[in-house]
């Protein structure tokens, strides 16, 4: 087959399943430059050829669905040719086979650094984190955390600033899951700063899934024997020489940090599963019960944060089985979960709403998840509180940064395109649909007219909390 072929076979498939074609190359083969590379006269290996062609067959739509997919994809034309001023559809369900039905929302970069850099979610979420350290009652030998979604590593070593403060003189073990190699990056960033502050801790990431990354291994034996395991002891004694041995973890990142599409999913994957382990050199001997070793880590955690773990989106039973209950059985006694997702209910739902009218996709609230998961977890459940509290504690709000000025009578392009791109992130909304609300042109005049009407831009998190009853 040569180029000119395969990309009509992909364009066919993107027509049929309304996908940008940037889209469907991040989930075939973790290529959005896929079709333009090809275009321009680039060429694949047999391998990636048949990783596309597998990804095409196990995600057809049903020849029933594929009139309303393109309507949602492409929009609705006159006969002149000019898009029609219609609202636009809410959401159409995709079928078990469609990518749609396996979108996860955290691949596209830009979307998401605008959002951490323009939002204070971050730091609020850290401040509720933060909260839960009072009721801790850590044990020998180590203060021990799990952060279940790490992203780029601002809440954790926020939280990490909060337990140095409360438990000054106590080890640290802190174990953060992240697939994403960017995210990974940012986060070591992070770390120098922290690990001279506080010498007596170890950090682990891996990219693990949920059911595996507390126990820092996999429940097949297949699983464990590809296992990469790397340890960084750092010398020295300042901030300085400790970044740049992190740095130099840069080509083993980039061999092993790798992520895939899985074909029957559409989500990302580890290409390889990894264990990193670091700590000081000069406090091993002190933190020799607390360094993880190989097949024989434990997962009895103090703390465990779970912010936004999960697509809002999502089935109830996905929620409560892959991710909270997992981790759940991964509390120490007297530890305790806390759990961030997006509410809802405020002006940036406003704003989506607006543009798909009727859009709701915070479909489940705290309540929905906690008997969930007690559902779930049945016997495994008896020694755990599930905590869903009121809500003037449940819920908080964040904002969206803006200068003095900046949201008067007349607001810049700027602010209105990181006010769109805020309220769109936190709803999940899918790049495909996105791309018929852009091309009809009203976004803007929604994003302006709910930024006026409020005179800023604030979103809505709820939290709950699992705790192990102490011994």
């Amino acid at each position: 087959m040569n180029a000119q072929e395969l990309l009509q076979e992909i364009s066919a498939y993107c027509r049929e399943t309304g996908l940008a074609e940037s889209t469907f190359g991040r989930r075939a083969v973790n290529d959005g430059k896929l079709a333009a590379r090809l275009r321009n006269g680039g060429r694949i290996t047999t391998e990636t050829l048949d990783r596309i062609r597998s990804f095409m067959q196990a995600n057809r739509v049903p020849p029933e669905l594929r009139s309303s997919l393109l309507l949602r994809g492409h929009g609705v034309m006159r006969s002149n040719g000019l898009a029609a001023r219609t609202p636009l559809p809410p959401r159409a369900v995709p079928s078990e086979a469609s990518p749609q039905r396996h979108f996860r929302f955290f691949d596209n970069r830009q979307k998401y650094l605008l959002f951490v850099h323009t939002c204070s979610e971050k730091r609020v979420v850290a401040q509720r984190v933060a909260l839960e350290l009072a009721g801790l009652s850590p044990r020998p030998p180590a203060v021990r955390v799990f952060d279940a979604g790490v992203g780029d590593g601002t809440v954790l070593a926020r939280v990490m600033r909060a337990m140095h403060d409360r438990f000054p003189t106590m080890p640290f073990g802190i174990v953060g899951k992240e697939i994403s190699l960017e995210d990974v990056r940012l986060t070591l960033q992070k770390m120098p700063d922290r690990f001279f502050e506080h010498p007596a801790q170890v950090l682990v990431l891996t990219n693990l899934a949920y059911a595996d990354a507390p126990w820092l291994g996999g429940r097949s034996p297949g699983l464990d024997s590809r296992l990469v395991w790397h340890e960084l002891a750092l010398s020295g004694a300042s901030a300085h020489r400790f970044e740049e041995q992190i740095g130099g973890l840069e080509p083993f990142l980039a061999e092993n940090w790798n992520a895939t599409i899985d074909p029957r999913t559409g989500s990302p994957s580890f290409d390889r599963p990894v264990v990193l382990v670091i700590y000081r050199e000069d406090h091993r001997f002190l933190l020799d019960q607390v360094i993880p070793r190989r097949g024989a880590a434990i997962a009895d955690y103090d703390l465990v944060i779970a912010s936004q773990p999960y697509r809002a989106r999502a089935p109830l039973a996905f929620k409560a089985r892959r991710v909270i209950a997992p981790l759940a059985r991964a509390l120490a006694p007297g530890g305790r979960l806390v759990a961030v997702h997006s509410y809802g209910h405020d002006p940036g739902q406003e704003i989506v709403q607006r543009v798909w009218p009727g859009d709701d996709p915070f479909v489940h609230d705290r309540h929905d998840i906690l008997r969930a998961v007690k559902e779930e977890l049945g016997a495994d459940g008896r020694d755990l509180v599930f905590n869903a509290f009121a809500d003037n504690r449940a819920l908080f709000r964040y904002d969206m940064d803006a200068l003095p000025g900046e949201l008067a009578d007349t607001i810049g392009t700027s602010t209105l395109f990181a006010a769109w791109n805020a309220a769109v992130y936190v709803a999940q909304v899918e790049d495909d649909r996105l791309a018929a609300a852009v091309a009809d042109g009203r976004y803007l005049d929604a994003t302006r007219e709910v930024l006026q009407q409020h005179g800023g831009l604030w979103f809505h998190d709820e939290s709950y909390v699992i705790s192990r009853r102490r011994q």
